[in-house]
């Protein structure tokens, strides 16, 4: 059975170091795109909310990492984001390159943006 985690601190610090310094970096990049949004675990990974509901979500695997869900609605970034997509709702990062901060920051006041107009 996966290892589940109680906190996102405890899941970042079960990554190997490497891969802890490049999620606690994504973790603060989506925070400084996203003002006065929380965090929790929700389906095992980091989750950063608004209002408690899900804004957005990463993961750290063997080879790369992910963002979820993909936005929508914004073309140019769409087009930006195209050699990152895995599947309808994934973006996937390789380890082995570097990781585009600011796409992600992007990324994350998206999808803030996309979620406070549900409402």
């Amino acid at each position: 059975m996966p290892e589940t985690h109680q906190t996102v601190d405890a899941y970042i610090s079960a990554q190997p170091e490497a891969t802890q310094r490049i999620l606690q970096e994504i973790r603060r990049t989506i925070h400084a795109a996203v003002p006065d949004a929380g965090e929790m675990i929700s389906y095992g990974i980091p989750t950063i909310t608004i209002d408690g509901r899900y804004v957005v979500y990463f993961a750290a695997w063997v080879h790369h990492l992910s963002v979820y869900p993909v936005p929508r609605g914004d073309e140019g970034l769409t087009a930006e984001l195209a050699p990152f997509l895995s599947g309808k709702g994934t973006l996937k990062f390789p380890l082995a390159k570097p990781v585009p901060y600011s796409l992600i920051a992007k990324v994350a006041a998206q999808l803030a943006a996309e979620k406070k107009m549900e409402h």
